[in-house]
């Protein structure tokens, strides 16, 4: 008796092996576009221009090692600052966590992070080096100043156009702006950044290193 063996012809059919490449290409060309998306606007960030909104008049406070610090200490440097205070139980962590996060890809660099607060009263130097520690802000490039509240609070509305309010409101705690500002080696302010924004950092890093190539040591 004879047997008859049958094979079945296992290879993959063309449409199964089309479909396989639509489901590997897709993806690889998505994240090509995505890219591209992304350094065309880091390409446009670093082509803008950045604005001037006016000059940091003379200051100065006492840091959080309770030694002077002001304008003197920052003659010549691109520096960025904030307006917050210590037991701020709203947007003020979020503002000091950005500017923490500013020191890696800065730390080449000779910009400087300034830090003032908004409640001078409590946020004593011994606080302010408390809350500097916490945030591991390296103490050679990122100060935080308290002094006279009529002088911060001069500063903050005054010079730097930004709004502040000491809590003798109804709220009863203190109210600030939340952006950050950027300064160039001439004193000018060159930009505000709004801390709570998901996209400030890429902004704010973008202009700072416009200016470093602006304004070179």
């Amino acid at each position: 008796m004879r047997t008859t063996v049958v094979t079945t012809d296992h290879a993959p059919t063309r449409s199964g092996i089309a479909w396989k490449m639509t489901l590997i290409v897709i993806p690889l060309i998505t994240l090509g576009l995505l890219l591209w998306l992304r350094q065309m606007e880091v390409n446009a960030l670093r082509q803008r221009t950045v604005s001037s909104y006016g000059t940091v008049p003379l200051f100065q406070f006492t840091n959080q090692n309770g030694q002077p610090f002001g304008s003197a200490q920052l003659v010549g440097k691109i520096w960025i600052g904030d307006f917050i205070y210590t037991t701020c139980p709203g947007p003020c962590p979020m503002i000091s966590s950005r500017m923490s996060e500013l020191q890696k890809p800065l730390e080449k660099t000779d910009v400087h992070l300034v830090s003032f607060t908004v409640d001078p009263e409590k946020d004593t130097p011994e606080v302010l080096r408390s809350y500097a520690e916490r945030l591991q802000a390296d103490a050679g490039r990122w100060d935080f100043l308290t002094g006279p509240k009529s002088a911060i609070y001069k500063l903050s509305h005054d010079d730097f156009k930004l709004a502040v309010s000491d809590g003798s409101d109804a709220q009863g705690i203190p109210v600030h702006s939340t952006r950050m500002v950027l300064v160039d080696r001439h004193s000018r302010i060159r930009g505000y950044y709004d801390a709570l924004e998901p996209d400030v950092m890429t902004k704010l890093l973008a202009d700072t290193n416009h200016l470093l190539r602006e304004q070179p040591r």
